[in-house]
């Protein structure tokens, strides 16, 4: 008799009360394992889309992790966390640009945009700080925060509590071409933002007070890019 059907027939008891608990257990033991199925509200990893111990936690679109330590991405949507490295504050991402992806997605505003870049202070999909690089259809460097209080998962906040920031200071960033080599830093300081690319400052500014109430690691995201990438806390 397995373990499950020794706790489901229970000792002492009548035929009837029996029955009658052997349905109750059967209903709770069901209720558990539609629970376990469900799991939390946080957004899952997609099953193998990194080796175990890379470091990386995919919450959108597939990574392939490699031997070699890199990641590569060549799906249309992609977003990502590092598991438990450093305060969320300072992130360097070094990356190869490959081009467009072949099948390509819509922003919630329809447009189909290129672009890759930093998330800071990711607490969750609803609520952290983007640092983007974008490359078509126009190029140059977008700074949001994303705040969404109460709502962490994409079905809840979708697209919505996005401030766009305005910078204080800004050049142009460096033109890609596949097979280019990049390299895409931020880094917090009390409520400045700095923002280099390639080694060279590209952008500065102020963030709003609500960014102070984010918590977070540093994590990726593309939009229509493929690349192939390594992603680091430098704080």
């Amino acid at each position: 008799m397995s373990a499950l059907a020794a706790i489901f027939k229970g000792p002492g008891l009548s035929r009837a009360a029996s029955g009658r608990s052997l349905r109750g257990w059967r209903r709770s033991a069901l209720a558990l394992v539609v629970l376990a199925a469900l799991g939390g509200a946080a957004p899952v990893p997609d099953a193998g889309s990194t080796e175990a111990g890379a470091g990386l936690e995919v919450t959108s679109g597939k990574v392939q992790a490699r031997a070699d330590g890199t990641f590569a991405v060549d799906v249309p949507e992609m977003r990502a966390v590092l598991r438990g490295e450093g305060g969320g504050d300072a992130g360097e991402l070094r990356f190869t640009y490959r081009g467009p992806t072949v099948e390509r997605s819509h922003l919630a505003s329809g447009e189909v945009r290129e672009q890759l870049g930093l998330k800071l202070r990711a607490h969750d999909g609803c609520n952290l700080v983007y640092v983007m690089w974008w490359i078509a259809p126009h190029p140059g460097i977008a700074v949001s925060v994303k705040r969404n209080p109460g709502q962490r998962t994409h079905a809840e906040c979708g697209a919505r509590g996005y401030e766009n920031l305005r910078p204080s200071w800004s050049a142009a960033a460096p033109a890609m071409a596949p097979g280019s080599h990049h390299t895409l830093a931020a880094r917090i300081d009390a409520d400045e933002l700095q923002v280099s690319a390639d080694g060279a400052p590209v952008w500065r500014g102020r963030l709003p007070d609500s960014a102070r109430l984010l918590r977070g690691p540093v994590g990726v995201r593309s939009d229509n890019v493929m690349f192939d990438f390594t992603l680091k806390d430098v704080r």
